[in-house]
């Protein structure tokens, strides 16, 4: 089956992001645990999670990722941030036990001058802290453009974190189309090779889903802008190899694009178009 989604704003629930997700033609979806620059969650609405999960079973609606505020930050010089974005997983992790085996996202951090070595290391501290045996949801860390001091701007970064991570069963990859070519990771002339790499690294088996994002820059820039499909500088040819690869097609499609819904709605429709039998 192919897996393809959006992100979809969860303010109205988990039913409310199921049917907006039908409504587009899609069988799964991405979102924010709480408002992308932080603050509080609301709390967990259980008969609107039980509509959902019955309306999921329906409609094939498989595989949902929760993202983590892009305000989080594991490895920050500030304690006090530290501590605020340990807090803010593990209630996120409790809070995705009511819908069990699904996928969260989050950007490793920056390091903030520390240098990357001390970077990998507190975030690594940070994952040893919230990570627990019998949680049923995957960990993803995302790979990253490379902008300022982020922390996962190469598949060496990403394994040296998994590395220091005792529950490292729980984490896996999720891998932006974007920010790996804005990374310096050439997917348009040479995704085998990109994929040969990352399998020597990390392990294909540690990716468990895709940001399927066009870049309004160029290969190597560092600058993680995301642009709509088609109209960057990955193009549709890239974009359709991405998503019929052998070793990639299996995998959940999470859009972010600069889009409304409707427009989400027609991407996933050219998307359909693209994908072989």
């Amino acid at each position: 089956m192919f897996q393809i989604g959006c992100h979809l704003s969860a303010s109205r629930g988990f039913l409310a992001m199921g049917r907006d997700a039908l409504k587009i033609s899609a069988n799964t979806f991405q979102f924010f645990t709480r408002n992308p620059r932080g603050g509080s969650a609301k709390d967990i609405d259980l008969d609107d999670v039980a509509a959902f999960r019955a309306l999921a079973q329906k409609n094939g609606i498989q595989t949902i990722l929760a993202h983590a505020p892009y305000t989080l930050n594991a490895c920050a010089a500030n304690p006090s941030v530290r501590d605020f974005t340990r807090r803010t997983m593990a209630d996120d992790l409790r809070r995705m036990e009511h819908v069990p085996g699904n996928l969260y996202n989050f950007h490793p951090g920056s390091h903030v001058q520390q240098g990357a070595e001390k970077g990998i290391e507190l975030i690594a501290d940070t994952l040893n802290a919230i990570l627990t045996p019998t949680q049923r949801t995957t960990v993803l860390l995302e790979t990253m453009a490379g902008k300022g001091s982020e922390v996962g701007r190469s598949f060496e970064e990403i394994r040296a974190i998994i590395d220091r991570v005792a529950l490292s069963d729980k984490l896996g990859v999720c891998l932006d189309t974007c920010h790996v070519h804005d990374a310096g990771y050439d997917i348009v002339g040479d995704l085998d090779g990109v994929l040969e790499r990352f399998d020597a690294v990390i392990g294909l088996d540690r990716l468990k889903a895709i940001h399927l994002n066009d870049s309004k820059n160029p290969l190597a820039s560092h600058k993680d802008r995301h642009e709509l499909l088609g109209q960057g500088s990955l193009g549709l040819q890239a974009i359709a190899r991405v998503i019929n690869h052998p070793r990639l097609r299996h995998l959940p499609f999470f859009l972010e694009t600069p889009n409304d819904l409707a427009g989400y709605g027609r991407e996933i429709a050219l998307l359909k178009t693209l994908r072989e039998p």
